[in-house]
């Protein structure tokens, strides 16, 4: 293998993260890759079958077989990754062309973890000169890494925050002195029975568009941000939700972040909607509720379909019989629960009154898997994405972009609740989309804190 400078790194990299983003080998510029044999012969064991990680697994085959090519040279020299427009990368691949002594004696076996292992210890020590970094996502390898002296890293590449803390949370409380700084040459006017402002200060230039702004001083104000042309903002006072006047379905909003997320959810301008919050504070019930409401009574949608990744927190439950909408049941008692916290708000209809809704309800909400959303369509749909965290940001787009004209998409969420594999808060899909869409003009993103649940779920949440 040709010997380089040593600003340049070379990066062994483990099978996890060529499964985990295909793209990955074109991630690291001006540095070179080193792909031992055993990570090879690890893709080709996951290829087969149709879920992400085979389906990455057989991408990343095609991207490799791309990069060396039909060339009979040697590979020992490596082959550029500049390739399918990537003229950024200018590192080099280099496969492990020769059998490398591998055995590390505190390390048992030739599990696959090991092997790699004794193979960056051999590349370290051949390499002297230069700094030579195992990238995996796997933890128990990096601290096996630490342990014998050898640099090892996180594939930090698609994580769109380092810190989920500095998430967007789609609000801005305003400062006491706010008016005083913001109300010369402002203007009001109402349109369609709605009130605007039009004002100018140095805070307009930190929001973003369909933000709520709230001020709780001597006169409450709470509007969503809906124009910025440089220092000047335009906002729309916002509905009332938690007023008893204006519920949607029955339900109020509880809270103010509850009252701006259903500001969002019946705004039908707004195209995708995310909603973050730990358990209890009201995401599957507002989002439920405004559904609901912009279906049967507003007929703006024709129906509400629901999926939710299916991720089990304990043992899997084996194969379930029965169809599609009958194997997602069991995942989707969040839907139940709901449904009966909706259909008991209509005081008046009785027995038969709430049954006969019940039916209607349910024969206007669609359950469906994720696992057969590609090549479809959705026309005039309300679409609810569960537990969207567990998405990885490919499986979110694939998602989105199912959404034809006259659709919502609804993305609800905790990212501190992941179960997939190598997903993190950083990495999440959920994460990902809050902070790509923010500021356009059809999106609104809200961070609900406060449970709604019980003092028991709210002193747990606090708590354990």
């Amino acid at each position: 293998m040709a010997k380089k400078n040593s600003t340049t790194k070379l990066f062994v990299l483990d099978t996890n993260v060529l499964m985990h983003d295909p793209s990955s080998i074109f991630r690291f510029e001006e540095h070179d890759i080193y792909l031992p044999m055993v990570t090879l012969e690890e893709l080709d064991n996951n290829k087969k079958g149709v879920s992400e990680v085979a389906r990455n697994a057989r991408q990343t085959s095609r991207n490799l077989e791309e990069i060396i090519g039909t060339k009979e040279e040697s590979l020992e020299k490596g082959r550029s990754l500049g390739i399918k427009g990537n003229t950024h990368v200018t590192g080099k691949l280099f496969l492990q062309t020769t059998a490398l002594p591998h055995d590390l004696p505190m390390l048992a076996g030739s599990k696959a973890d090991n092997q790699i292992l004794g193979i960056v210890a051999y590349l370290k020590k051949e390499h002297a000169d230069r700094q030579v970094i195992l990238v995996s996502k796997d933890i128990n390898i990096r601290i096996k890494a630490r342990a014998l002296g050898i640099a090892a890293e996180d594939y930090f590449n698609d994580k769109v925050l380092e810190d989920t803390e500095m998430l967007y949370t789609g609000i801005t409380e305003l400062p006491e002195d706010f008016w005083e700084k913001h109300s010369k040459d402002m203007e009001s006017w109402q349109e369609h029975g709605k009130m605007f402002y039009r004002l100018t200060g140095p805070m307009c230039l930190n929001f973003s568009v369909n933000e709520f702004i709230f001020y709780e001083f001597d006169k409450p104000f709470h509007a969503i941000v809906r124009k910025i042309t440089g220092k000047t903002a335009t906002l729309e006072v916002i509905k009332d939700f938690i007023n008893g006047k204006h519920n949607i379905w029955g339900i109020n909003a509880r809270n103010r972040e509850q009252n701006f997320a259903l500001n969002l959810l019946m705004d039908p301008d707004i195209d995708f909607v995310t909603l973050l919050g730990q358990a209890g504070t009201g995401k599957t019930l507002l989002t439920l509720a405004a559904g609901l409401a912009q279906t049967l009574d507003k007929k703006i949608y024709n129906e509400i379909i629901m999926t939710r990744v299916t991720v089990p927190v304990g043992e899997d439950i084996g194969f379930l019989p029965g169809t599609e909408e009958e194997k997602m049941t069991p995942w989707m008692g969040a839907l139940e629960d709901n449904l009966d916290v909706l259909n008991k708000t209509d005081e008046e209809a009785g027995e038969w009154g709430r049954a006969a809704t019940q039916d209607l309800i349910r024969s206007r909400i669609k359950v469906k898997s994720l696992n057969f959303m590609r090549g479809r369509t959705f026309l005039h749909k309300y679409l609810i994405i569960d537990e969207a965290q567990n998405l990885t940001p490919k499986q979110m787009k694939t998602l989105i972009t199912r959404a034809g004209p006259g659709t919502k998409v609804v993305c609800l969420g905790n990212i501190a609740q992941i179960d997939t594999p190598y997903l993190t808060e950083g990495s999440s899909g959920l994460t990902y989309v809050v902070d790509r869409f923010k500021g356009w003009d059809h999106n609104g993103h809200i961070t609900l804190v406060r449970g709604e649940r019980s003092r028991l779920a709210d002193y747990a949440a606090e708590t354990l």
